[in-house]
């Protein structure tokens, strides 16, 4: 994230899609901010100024598996701008953004069983969420250098 002027409006959208407290966001986004590591991350796709689309990546999305770190998360592209290869390309850059950061193995949860697969991600096991009463797939993505 480099555009503080974002944060605000960016917690409030995230908290919106997800229903985590904005607070947690903004607490997550300082943190990015403060360029103290490379996690947290926080992405956000525009149009004009109105946001569309974005992710983050957390040390650990609420699973059991916190050697399993870090975790991209978050991912939501708007309905409205959804078979446009937004998703896709966030990921990407994110997932590159992370390597040149040091980080080229990344995580995360979800319930879908194989968008992810089309952009280089793979099922890596069940984990189980916090407050969930069933598993959710875990997959894992490795940029290659």
């Amino acid at each position: 994230m480099d555009r503080p002027d974002l944060k605000d409006r960016l917690a409030d959208w995230f908290h919106q899609k997800w229903e985590i407290p904005k607070d947690a966001y903004l607490e997550s986004m300082e943190e990015c901010l403060g360029g103290k590591g490379p996690v947290p991350q926080w992405y956000a796709v525009l149009d004009e100024e109105k946001i569309i689309a974005g992710a983050g990546v957390i040390e650990n999305d609420f699973h059991n598996r916190k050697d399993l770190a870090p975790n991209l998360c978050a991912l939501y592209v708007e309905p409205e701008y959804r078979c446009r290869g937004i998703a896709g390309r966030l990921l990407e850059y994110a997932c590159r953004d992370m390597q040149h950061r040091g980080i080229s193995v990344l995580y995360l949860i979800t319930d879908h069983t194989s968008f992810y697969e089309r952009y280089g991600w793979e099922y890596l096991c069940m984990v189980q969420g916090d407050d969930e009463p069933e598993p959710i797939r875990m997959y894992v993505h490795r940029e290659e250098t």
